[in-house]
């Protein structure tokens, strides 16, 4: 189900969030922008959840949850939600209003973990000792995971409360002119969107199929699923740096040195994202307690899955040259083309290399995905990117990383004394070639 929904919500905001950065950074009515993205959202996700409501049960049935029509409803309401917020979320983004955006994500957060906590875990327990509690008005065994879904659908109800003020803090105007021209704008981010889902969640759906039943398909898939998440903590901080530099390239977009200062941001975006590469990859003894032992098999993929979200994040960072030259359509080319890889590399890979093939296809997409960015965007939008800076960076990396493979079978201590010593050399040789802009900055800072 939650498959479904990482389609559908890139379908929901088409490509809206996107626009709205665009023209409200360089609007003289900028409220307006918002304002006419806020509707355009809002009778969208309106129209899908009345068509959820009425064909729930024809719904159920095509996705095989036939006995389970309501699931169809919550989901779409969580999928209105969440696209009808996505515009107040990046109003506070473009506003530079970081610390309430925070909070109300920890709050969508927290109360989601509490709510199935108190349904999954504690409610079942207290009528296990208590059947004639309260609780049973509340509470019912034939619902099962579907709390899951009630408890996203709750806390997303709590987000659209907690958002109030910034919806109703303007004076709603609808401008069909500027909404034509953000549609414009924003359907090729839409195909973006829909291609990014392929290349990253494609496997998943196609282990299954192509993987033989002798070899036990779904157990490979759980085996991949579960190594693929252990990247969780540079798809943070891959996400956090989109959350603050779309907006931001929005703003600056014009100003003197603009370029200079992009090329700056993609660089340190690639020592932070190498830095933790390393982090986890020296210590990929400590990171794989996260998971199962019976999935370790599994501990090969997660270099290649690192470094394709790496890639991935690069080619966010490098997609500012066709979402300010208003040639959207370019990524969507792009993004077409790294899907069609994705879906033959992985038809071609999975059968003979089972879900190693996978990790292969979604790192050599991202790859040439960021390649093809990269001379398209020499030619509409130059920035000077220090190709040389960065690719030291890499090769270190990789020798590092390659030195811990034969390093990997010391003892625990010692390990993990030479792992420690690799960090420092990388950490070393970043301050040695960039002391001169750190100083720079902590003088700035000074001052």
């Amino acid at each position: 189900m939650y498959a479904y929904v990482a389609f559908f919500l890139v379908l929901l905001t088409y490509g809206m969030e996107t626009s709205y950065f665009r023209y409200a950074s360089k609007s003289k009515n900028p409220e307006e922008v918002y304002s006419t993205s806020m509707i355009s959202l809002f009778f969208t996700s309106f129209s899908f959840v009345l068509l959820a409501i009425v064909f729930q049960h024809e719904i159920a049935s095509l996705i095989n949850y036939p006995d389970h029509p309501e699931y169809i409803w919550w989901f779409a309401l969580i999928l209105s939600i969440d696209a009808f917020t996505a515009i107040p979320f990046a109003r506070l983004r473009l506003n530079n209003r970081p610390i309430k955006f925070a909070f109300i994500k920890f709050v969508f957060i927290g109360f989601n973990i509490a709510f199935n906590l108190f349904f999954i875990s504690l409610c079942p327990k207290i009528l296990q000792h208590n059947p004639d509690s309260f609780i049973r008005l509340i509470y019912s065994e034939d619902i099962g995971v579907g709390y899951v879904f009630i408890s996203n659908l709750l806390a997303s109800l709590i987000t659209l409360v907690l958002l109030i003020p910034e919806i109703f803090r303007i004076t709603f105007t609808f401008n069909k002119k500027l909404l034509r021209h953000m549609l414009s704008y924003g359907f090729p981010i839409l195909i973006v969107g829909l291609t990014g889902m392929v290349n990253q969640n494609i496997d998943k759906i196609l282990i299954p199929f192509l993987i033989p039943e002798n070899q036990d398909p779904m157990f490979q898939l759980g085996v991949y699923g579960a190594n693929y998440k252990l990247a969780v903590l540079m798809n943070m901080f891959i996400q956090a740096f989109r959350y603050a530099f779309e907006p931001f390239f929005f703003a600056q977009s014009g100003e003197k040195d603009d370029t200079l200062m992009y090329a700056t941001v993609m660089k340190y975006f690639v020592i932070f994202g190498l830095l933790i590469f390393l982090g986890m990859m020296l210590y990929i003894d400590v990171v794989k307690i996260i998971i199962d032992k019976e999935y370790h098999e599994g501990l090969k993929v997660i270099p290649l899955v690192l470094m394709a979200n790496l890639f991935y994040g690069i080619y966010f960072t490098q997609s500012l040259w066709y979402k300010l030259t208003d040639k959207t359509r370019y990524g969507a080319y792009i993004a077409i083309i790294g899907a069609i890889i994705t879906l033959i590399m992985n038809i071609l890979l999975i059968p003979v290399k089972g879900y190693m093939g996978s990790a292969i296809a979604v790192f050599t997409c991202f790859l040439v995905m960021v390649i093809i960015s990269y001379f398209m965007g020499k030619k509409f939008y130059p920035v000077p990117y220090d190709l040389k800076q960065i690719g030291i960076y890499f090769l270190i990396a990789t020798v590092l990383y390659l030195l811990s493979v034969y390093t990997s079978d010391l003892s625990g201590f010692i390990k993990y004394s030479v792992h420690t010593l690799f960090l420092s050399v990388f950490l070393a040789s970043v301050y040695y070639y960039e002391k001169n802009e750190v100083r720079r900055l902590f003088r700035f800072k000074r001052k």
